[in-house]
């Protein structure tokens, strides 16, 4: 089997994540936070671990402003709902995933907030320019992803954080396609970095995170999960303390413990690395693609751990289906994204490829064998 899904979920996961789940499951499968005995220490020591991983390996010093969630639709979903408040305007790209489009359309929908979609298909200028024309007076929150999840499209984070900074203006970012394979850092940068676990950073399946700036006031996010967090449990409602505030239930400990695993993996091994290796494999199949008549890949011009791409005269469900009869595993469709889709003009019928540091040279030569098969 040949694996191009990796956008989705990475597979296959490194050996040391999965004997790090193993591990928390035979050794130390306590509830942590919840008692006093030696096996919900020893988990509550691994979820501290995990939460020092992943503040320092996005440039924070606070521990505490790591919020544990399932996966990056959690994540956003609780720095949306968290953060909006009653009149607010919020400024979502045109490149956003429904985990972002939904929540805020949600928002919208109960009549608590308005938004408005920018054109981000561009340049770094104009992608500045445009959320400058589309600002209102109301605008507090800004929601952007940072790399498209169906095409290697990158926006500017650094730039518009900054842009944030200077007006007073939240900034939510999406990493899920960037974590792990691009550097970032949350000093001086976005205001709460949401991100899956089990993409870029090899963690299993159930984990996510928000990363909140380390000056954040906690005071302005309003938990969305009520219920036990093992803090205060005399009072009736969940308080706005870090992070057990925003955790409200049993957090998946044995997950958490794999994705601490998953992160050294990502920096053994460097983010440079990774993503010149995914890049290159890219590289690879995109000329292949563009030597072939029948083929059209969007965003030629670029390079990334994605590639999207669509056969004349051929449904990207048919197309896919053959591929996986062969052996291969990609993703047609609209992958959540109809905004994407739309920038593009793919008309929502596309299969995408997307890479990891288990790809190689010689799948990619397969894959483009394959695929001329599949053609015929």
């Amino acid at each position: 089997m040949i694996y191009f899904d990796n956008a989705a979920t990475t597979f296959p996961k490194p050996a040391e994540v999965m004997r790090g789940v193993a591990e928390c499951m035979q050794n130390y499968g306590g509830n942590p936070g919840r008692s006093a005995h030696p096996l919900a220490i020893a988990a509550a020591e691994a979820v501290y671990e995990a939460r020092e991983e992943v503040s320092s390996f996005f440039g924070g010093s606070e521990s505490e402003n790591v919020i544990f969630t399932q996966n990056a639709t959690h994540a956003l979903n609780l720095a949306i709902f968290g953060l909006a408040r009653q009149g607010d305007h919020i400024l979502i790209s045109n490149l956003e995933h429904n985990s972002v489009l939904r929540p805020v359309a949600e928002l919208y929908r109960r009549g608590v907030a308005s938004y408005s979609v920018f054109n981000a298909m561009c340049g770094d200028d104009e992608v500045l320019a445009n959320i400058k024309k589309a600002l209102r007076r109301n605008t507090r929150i800004i929601v952007t992803t940072h790399v498209s999840n169906i095409c290697p499209k990158k926006l500017p984070i650094e730039k518009i954080s900054a842009f944030c900074r200077e007006r007073g203006i939240l900034h939510i970012v999406d990493a899920s396609q960037s974590a792990g394979i691009y550097d970032i850092s949350i000093e001086n940068g976005a205001s709460v970095l949401c991100a899956p676990g089990h993409k870029g950073l090899y963690g299993p399946q159930g984990t996510g995170f928000c990363l909140f700036c380390d000056d954040f006031d906690f005071s302005q996010l309003s938990p969305t999960v009520f219920g036990g967090n093992g803090i205060n449990s005399a009072k009736s409602d969940m308080g706005r303390t870090p992070p057990e505030s925003f955790e409200g239930g049993t957090l998946a400990v044995p997950n958490i413990a794999g994705l601490t695993r998953g992160i050294r993996f990502v920096k053994k091994l460097g983010t440079e690395k990774i993503r010149m290796h995914e890049a290159a494999i890219g590289e690879k199949i995109k000329q292949n693609l563009l030597a072939d008549g029948r083929i059209k890949v969007y965003l030629p011009n670029e390079s990334g751990s994605t590639l999207l791409f669509a056969a004349y005269g051929l449904e990207s469900s048919e197309l896919a289906r053959c591929l996986a009869e062969r052996g291969i595993c990609t993703r047609a469709g609209l992958h959540c994204s109809p905004l994407a889709h739309e920038a593009l003009g793919t008309g929502g019928d596309a299969v995408r490829l997307s890479f990891s540091a288990f790809n190689t040279a010689h799948e990619a030569s397969v894959f483009c064998a394959v695929l001329r098969e599949c053609l015929k």
